[in-house]
This record gives structure tokens, C-alpha cells and sequence, in this order.
């Protein structure tokens, strides 16, 4: 099975602009779990995987987009464990040559790219039984990872020494999977900021309630830090990200941990955030990305 550090290090952030609002802020480097499969991406894939292996499936199945850090870490789970896989790719015109995508094809993926109208039908019933029927003898798994084994997987970053320490754990929100298993793991204890990166994802609140193992109340998600929604960038943001990782060597992604970190330095500032209060940070990986968005927009990360 896949090998790695089960527990991350977490390291505290020096950030001397901070210092005049005497919060403790610290981060959680899932980014470093596996080279290809960082971060969220292994938890959430970790127990998908082992069913997969277990009910004899020859191959796995899943959606993404053309920059998909899932994609990216399904094709090389997929290749490390010696399994096919194939990848319903969003978008007819999705370049196949593109650092994501090249790379997933590289790992053995098999890419299917699909209309915008028919991958909105990935979570129907009748078309999951449809592409049962097309490939029989590949283990499903839903865009971005998220089902309750992923839950399950997410739920381990909370790790038994890391309960009690944090008054805040602050994440990155695609699907919500992720989110969820944090606050299963923390079973009501420190309060789960996560921020959406999508535009409106409000939404996203059912989404969790419905993988949560418990009635907890100790959580939120901030929707005002898309800037602009799924995949988009405002100048506010790369500068951040590029004065994070000046101040402490940490790289961040602008799709996800780039607008969660924004975020969460943004609360302390405005005091949303009290002085005296520990905040972890989860830094769910997604690296990968960065070649992508480079190729798009140029050298400004």
C-alpha cells in the first residue's frame, strides 16, 4: 500500500506583522505526505484505493477538470499500486497536452474528455450505472475524492497530539470533503474555519452536514475569499502568496491554501480572529497546479 508520514510536521510561522495581534499561527505541511500524492489528495484516495484492491477491480474511475489536482494524484496512486485508471475529464476543448493532463497520461491514465453538459450528470445515478455498465471493472470515485471512505481518510490529519492544541484549524474548501473529516476528527473540539474557493459555495454547507459523523456546531465556511470564484486570481492574492513564501519558504497554490492563508491573516486583522487564540493551518498540497497556472499567466507566482 501507499507509504507515507502519517503525521506532518507543523511548523510555527514568524510573521512579524503580525506580531502586534499576539495570535499564535502554525501550519500543517500535508503538502509534504508524497511527492505526487500531497496533501488531501492521499487522504481522501487512501481508503478508496484499498476497496478498490479489495473487491478485485483491475482499474479506478473519476472526474476532474483539465487542471485537476485529483486527476493529477488518482493517476499516480493508480499507477503505484498497479491499477488502470481512467479520468472523465470536464470539457471537450480541455487541452490534453497541458502540464496536468500530460502528466496523468504519462501515469497510464486513460483520458475521456466529455461535454460541460454531460460531466454536470457525475453525480446522477442513472449515468454512474451507465459508465458501470461501459467499464465494468473500474472502482468508481467522485470528483475531487469525496465520499465517506475520503471522509474517513481526511479525518486522520487530526492527529491524537493535535486535538487540544488549536482554538482554530482553518482549511481550503473544493468539495467539502476534507472540512468534514476535520471536523469529524476534532469531534467538537477548536472551531473549523474553511474557506470556499468557489463563488457562492454556500452550498457547500449541506454538502458537509451530509459526511459528518456527529452533531457538531463547531464550524463555518467563509465564502468571501474567492476572488472571484473557481480558479481565479486577483493581484491582492499573488501578492500574499508571494509574501508568504518570501517570509517563510512555505509555497501556496492561488486555488486553494493561497486564498485560505489570505483569509485567515485577513480575520486577525480585522480581530474576527481574538488575540491570545492558536490557529492551525492545513496546507492540503496542490502544488502541482503551479506549473499550470504558470503556463497561463505567466511567471507571477
Amino acid at each position: 500500500m501507499l507509504r507515507i508520514d502519517n503525521n506532518p510536521e507543523v511548523e510555527l510561522l514568524d510573521l512579524p506583522r503580525l506580531s502586534k495581534f499576539q495570535v499564535q499561527l502554525s501550519i500543517k505541511r500535508e503538502d509534504k505526505i508524497h511527492s505526487s500524492i500531497s496533501g488531501n489528495k492521499w487522504r481522501k484516495l487512501y481508503y478508496n484505493l484499498i476497496e478498490a484492491k479489495k473487491k478485485n477491480f483491475k482499474g479506478i474511475l473519476t472526474f476532474g477538470g483539465a487542471f485537476s489536482n485529483h486527476i493529477y494524484a488518482a493517476a499516480a496512486a493508480a499507477k503505484e499500486l498497479d491499477l488502470k485508471s481512467i479520468g472523465i475529464i470536464r470539457g471537450e476543448e480541455a487541452d490534453e497536452n497541458n502540464p496536468t493532463l500530460q502528466f496523468a497520461k504519462s501515469q497510464g491514465m486513460e483520458l475521456c474528455k466529455v461535454s460541460r453538459t454531460e460531466y454536470k450528470r457525475k453525480d446522477e445515478k442513472e449515468y454512474l450505472k451507465e459508465l458501470s455498465a461501459r467499464f465494468p471493472a473500474f472502482y468508481i470515485i467522485p470528483e475531487g475524492g469525496s465520499n465517506q471512505l475520503a471522509v474517513t481518510g481526511a479525518s486522520e490529519m487530526v492527529s491524537n497530539d493535535l486535538v487540544d492544541l488549536y482554538d482554530y484549524w482553518a482549511v481550503a474548501i473544493g468539495t467539502g470533503g476534507t472540512a468534514a473529516g476535520i471536523i469529524n476528527g476534532l469531534k467538537g473540539k477548536s472551531h473549523v474555519l474553511g474557506f470556499s474557493s468557489l463563488k457562492g459555495g454556500a452550498f457547500l454547507e449541506k454538502d458537509i452536514q451530509s459526511f459528518l459523523t456527529g452533531t457538531y456546531r463547531n464550524w463555518e465556511i467563509r465564502t468571501d475569499y474567492h476572488f472571484g470564484g473557481y480558479a481565479k486570481h486577483q493581484p491582492e492574492l499573488i501578492a500574499c502568496i508571494n509574501n508568504f513564501k518570501a517570509a517563510t519558504g512555505i509555497q501556496l497554490d492561488p486555488i486553494y491554501t493561497g486564498k485560505m492563508v489570505y483569509g485567515v491573516l485577513d480575520l486577525i486583522k480585522k480581530g474576527n480572529i481574538p488575540s491570545g487564540a492558536k490557529v492551525l493551518m492545513v496546507h492540503t498540497g496542490g502544488l502541482q497546479g503551479l506549473e499550470g497556472f504558470r503556463a497561463r499567466y505567466g511567471k507571477i507566482l
